[in-house]
């Protein structure tokens, strides 16, 4: 199908409906609670400034027994949009999967910066490396955000949701040897061991960015700066972007506007096992799922830039 060039602000037609019966988002559906309204400029830290970024979505619409892709445009405020920068550490128990997070990080930190320059809030979320970052001001920025209650419950690990998605379609639950880490496709994958959970260096924490691996922080911050669109990238697309108590599923829940940067993440997929493709193909897959059952997805071209005469006066 070819894609829509009408630009509209109008979202995606998606079930509005998600299981959320326990605390492992595992159980019967309720209402996803209505968009909160966005925040007075009095509780913001990052100036709110106009301009409105060409969000050009691709989501997957079921139609009778068969999925049909959709490509949209729509406009998305600077000033209401949030990047939460998913485990992109230095290094990972998976050396694969660690060449391919460096291999990833300069083009992430390329739109991420671009992004920052036109008002979308930055969130540095490397999963267990809060360590590294407690003495900065942008861990002291999370934690001091104002307390907000959230309109669903936040969860330590949102796990796959059978009444609300489709059976998985790869197989990543296999660990090889001693490795404790599944999906990686090492060929001889090395046992577990502490790594560095900096977050790669050559993407840069700068101005009112924040880091927080912590569900309740990166909520309360959102709240505060008015942030009700969220875009996820990093890794790993069928594991922690999914997942964490920040990631895709989670903010869903929450009833956030939420989609997917497909050209920025990379999944833990072993082509020994099924569907036996190629890792690309696998990755693939994992976000024709996500496009079917939880957001649409985007390339990161579209934070980079606004549309022309949206970002104040002529």
């Amino acid at each position: 199908m070819k894609p829509s060039t009408k630009m509209n602000s109008s979202q995606p037609i998606l079930n509005r409906r998600q299981a959320i019966a326990s605390l492992t988002c595992a159980a019967g559906a309720i209402a996803i609670p209505k968009l909160a309204a966005a925040k007075s400029e009095s509780t913001r830290q990052i100036p709110a400034v106009p301009g409105k970024l060409p969000i050009h979505w691709r989501r997957q619409e079921k139609q009778g027994k068969v999925f049909r892709s959709i490509e949209e445009t729509v406009k998305w405020k600077a000033s209401e949009t949030a990047i939460i920068i998913c485990d992109m550490w230095s290094d990972h128990p998976c050396q694969m999967a660690a060449i391919r997070v460096a291999r990833m990080a300069p083009r992430m930190n390329e739109v991420v910066s671009l992004a920052r320059d036109h008002g979308v809030a930055i969130i540095h979320a490397p999963s267990g490396g809060m360590k590294h970052y407690e003495d900065t001001p942008f861990r002291q920025r999370a934690k001091n955000a104002a307390p907000a209650k959230p309109t669903s419950p936040i969860n330590g690990w949102c796990y796959h949701n059978p009444e609300h998605e489709g059976p998985w379609p790869i197989v990543d639950n296999i660990a090889r040897g001693k490795a404790k880490v599944t999906g990686c496709d090492d060929p001889n994958p090395i046992p577990h061991y502490e790594i560095d959970r900096h977050q790669q260096a050559a993407i840069k924490i700068i101005g009112y960015d924040v880091v927080s691996d912590k569900g309740q922080e990166i909520y309360n911050f959102l709240e505060q700066e008015g942030r009700q669109n969220v875009v996820l990238m990093g890794v790993h697309t069928n594991m922690c972007v999914l997942g964490r108590p920040f990631g895709i599923r989670q903010q869903k829940y929450l009833g956030k506007n939420v989609v997917l940067c497909r050209d920025l993440t990379d999944a833990l997929y072993d082509p020994r096992d099924k569907p036996f493709v190629s890792h690309t193909r696998g990755v693939e897959l994992v976000i024709d799922h996500i496009e079917k059952y939880w957001c649409p997805s985007i390339l990161g071209e579209s934070l980079t830039q606004v549309i022309a005469g949206s970002s104040g006066p002529q």
